[in-house]
């Protein structure tokens, strides 16, 4: 099994965003990275400046860097962006956006999970024009999972395994208009919630994430305990996605799980440590509400 680390999805400051990538060339065990903006396009020219040191640092310490698109293109300005990341060549690119597919037709490329991949005709259709890899959006369950991965033996598929868990994202900037700023005139606002603005209930209890446009879980994914169950049932690859804890850690201990070095519940209560204060969830694997945590001894014994 493979390890992917995923874009990050926040709004951090530039040498923040630059020195977490060195940290992650440097040391953590994971095989992909998937580098770029993939949420708002205003943010990418500020990321520009460091991306060529980035992935020369990502290809020296052996990782596979793979290149995100936008997960919403709807500008002329978008469309000229991704005509460009198109014609780049020597990185895998991996597609968030289906308006982005059609230049990749015939040409090995990745899907992330942005794109609604939910039974086994979807994929294969994907497979057929070139898609080598399919990271399954996070909301399916196992039967799902396991009913696609062994439909497509030769593409390896992936699932979302740690991380604050993406649900929507908008044309509407839900960061600005909290400030009452427009979309145009939003002073990048999202930068002061690094790991996201949290939403709670009238009750106070958590519910969603906002970041820019996209809205993500409060809880978050931790699926370190059900290795075994994703592995028996076809997946090949993990994604972390990128939070403001300590993420080689968090790598080290998902590599631990899969080379057999550690049990998955240990890791999972190892995790808790590395992300205090957070609320883990695995419900979207049982079909059950995704942000609860369900044990993952009942779905090994199903």
């Amino acid at each position: 099994m493979r390890l992917t680390l995923g874009p990050v999805l926040f709004n951090w400051q530039p040498e923040t965003w630059r020195d977490f990538y060195f940290r992650i060339a440097d040391e953590a065990p994971v095989d992909s990275v998937v580098v770029g903006e993939v949420v708002c396009s205003k943010r990418a020219p500020f990321l520009a400046g460091h991306m060529p040191a980035v992935i020369e640092r990502l290809v020296a310490g052996g990782k596979e860097v793979v290149l995100g698109s936008l997960v919403l293109v709807s500008l002329p300005r978008e469309r000229r962006q991704m005509a460009e990341l198109a014609e780049a060549d020597g990185f895998l690119t991996e597609i968030e956006d289906l308006s982005c597919l059609a230049p990749y037709a015939g040409r090995p490329h990745a899907i992330g999970p942005f794109i609604n991949v939910y039974n086994e005709a979807t994929a294969a259709f994907l497979a057929g024009r070139g898609a080598n890899r399919i990271c399954l959006p996070p909301e399916l369950p196992l039967g799902s999972i396991r009913t696609i991965a062994q439909s497509l033996p030769d593409t390896t598929i992936e699932v979302f395994a740690f991380g604050k868990v993406p649900l929507a994202i908008s044309a509407r900037c839900y960061h600005a208009r909290i400030h009452k700023l427009t979309k145009d005139n939003c002073r990048f606002v999202c930068g002061q919630d690094p790991d996201g603005l949290p939403v709670r209930t009238l009750d106070g209890a958590g519910f969603l994430l906002i970041n820019g446009v996209q809205t993500l879980s409060d809880t978050c994914a931790n699926l370190a305990g059900d290795v075994d169950a994703l592995r028996s049932a076809g997946v090949r690859a993990l994604r972390l996605s990128p939070q403001t804890c300590d993420m080689v850690a968090v790598a080290k201990l998902f590599r631990e799980v899969l080379d057999g070095r550690r049990e998955g519940e240990d890791a999972v209560r190892a995790l808790a440590s590395v992300y205090p204060q957070t609320a883990f969830a695995n419900g979207f694997l049982y079909g059950s509400p995704g942000a609860q945590f369900v044990r993952s001894m009942t779905l090994r014994s199903q």
